[in-house]
């Protein structure tokens, strides 16, 4: 049977989205994991196998068993905020109860017929707290080597994906949000039912805190979600436009444009079709950041840009006139 997640009055009213790198970075790791189902990413995974020769993953990948498994939630907890960074999500796993990693472990491990009697199930279980530790120390390092260089980038396709929904929220209400996350996932008589996904007595239930919704880049093409107590229950669904996140070539700004304020900093100004920081940029283009940062203050003097903040990132984004000129659709008197 799929999973049923029926949602009363209170669960409606507290359904909300976050962006959590600690689930990113886990999510990122199972990719690696199954590489043949994750097409959309090849120039990734070819990049990451030569980045992680000789690191030994095996600890983590222990707990991240065949599709259908069950991988402890501890590892990538739902977040309490909607924009957390990884330090403080990696120091909430690190205070993870060790009784609940136990558990947790033991469930994961009991997927695989034999793993938790072998030698590296039984030390693993043996000291969970000491295992939580090491389990830790590896999701920081695979953060550094695996999504830290490019996570601006990765961060900006998922805002971007909760903009459009929370577009669709208000524009069809929440019946076009939930109908809208996934072909997998139905939306009716105040259910949501994953139907790709398997049913199973203890799958935590929706209790008055809300659903949380979070995009993923390396999800797909599944639908992932949390069901173990005492988590928030959650729904991973596939990011819109993950599959150009790898593939996007460098961009060519129009000609006109490119002749007012030069090719590079046009290529900039036309390339900013989301919220974008320096370091992405940068890499984008093929520029050094100082020359980006550059371009960026002058195109945000002129009133073509704007900028925020956002936790440890500056983050870039168009204005009206900025659009206007990328889209070669400035009239003579909006000049």
């Amino acid at each position: 049977m799929p999973l049923a997640l029926p949602l009363g009055t209170d669960d409606l009213t507290r359904c909300r989205f976050a962006i959590s790198p600690l689930c990113q970075t886990h999510e990122a790791l199972r990719m690696l994991r199954r590489p043949s189902r994750h097409g959309y990413h090849r120039s990734w995974l070819r990049r990451m196998r030569r980045t992680v020769t000789g690191l030994d993953l095996a600890p983590l990948w222990l707990f991240m068993p065949p599709p259908g498994g069950y991988t402890p939630d501890f590892l990538g907890a739902p977040p309490d905020e909607p924009y957390p960074c990884f330090e403080d999500e990696l120091a909430r796993m690190r205070a993870t109860d060790p009784a609940l990693a136990y558990a947790e472990m033991t469930r994961s491990l009991a997927c695989t017929p034999g793993l938790a009697e072998s030698p590296r199930g039984r030390a693993a279980l043996d000291d969970p707290a000491a295992t939580v530790q090491r389990l830790a120390d590896l999701t920081e390092l695979a953060w550094h080597v695996l999504l830290a260089p490019d996570w601006p980038r990765h961060r900006a396709v998922l805002e971007a994906d909760i903009a459009h929904r929370s577009r669709q929220a208000a524009d069809g209400g929440l019946d076009a949000l939930l109908t809208g996350l996934h072909p997998a996932v139905d939306w009716a008589g105040h259910t949501l039912t994953l139907r790709r996904y398997v049913d199973v007595p203890d799958a935590q239930r929706p209790d008055g805190r809300g659903v949380l919704l979070m995009p993923s880049v390396f999800v797909w093409p599944d639908v992932v979600s949390g069901f173990a107590r005492p988590w928030q229950p959650t729904v991973i669904y596939p990011a819109r436009g993950m599959g150009r996140l790898h593939t996007e070539p460098v961009p060519h700004p129009p000609e006109a444009l490119a002749r007012l304020l030069g090719h590079q900093r046009a290529a900039v100004l036309a390339g900013l079709s989301g919220p974008s920081s320096t370091t992405e940029l940068a890499r984008r283009h093929r520029l050094a950041p100082s020359t980006v940062s550059a371009h960026l203050s002058v195109l945000r003097e002129a009133g073509l840009l704007v900028s925020r903040r956002q936790g440890h990132y500056v983050l870039y984004g168009r204005t009206a006139l900025g659009d206007a000129l990328a889209a070669g659709d400035v009239r003579p008197e909006v000049c």
